[in-house]
């Protein structure tokens, strides 16, 4: 059963991970510097982001490093694509009502 890439990006922890590796490959023990959590709980975090096809673990002696998987980030990203537009749209609907009220204001402290 493949895994459910949005359940495990919903969890902030492994959302840091990701954008800590973005930076290149680290060490387990690098990435468990970052955190106030325990090396064996990020390692637990990696693993499920290693089994999700997010990232790839590569042993180099003792220790295991991580990197970015970028096909699957990318599968992630054309997914979301489409709902750009529908953001885009709102921010901009936002930005047209702040600038609207910024001008009412304007008018009203010119008034005065």
């Amino acid at each position: 059963m493949p895994t459910d890439v949005f359940s495990v990006l919903a969890n902030p922890v492994r959302r840091r991970l990701l954008e800590h590796l973005r930076e290149g490959p680290r060490s387990t023990g690098e990435l468990a510097a970052m955190f106030e959590l325990g090396r064996p709980a990020v390692s637990e975090h990696l693993a499920v982001l290693r089994t999700a096809g997010l990232v790839l673990e590569e042993r180099r002696g003792r220790h295991r490093f991580y990197r970015l998987q970028p096909a699957r980030l990318a599968e992630v990203s054309e997914w979301l694509h489409p709902f750009e537009h529908y953001w885009r749209q709102r921010l901009d609907a936002l930005a047209d009502l702040l600038d609207e009220e910024t001008k009412d204001d304007r008018e009203q402290h010119d008034h005065l």
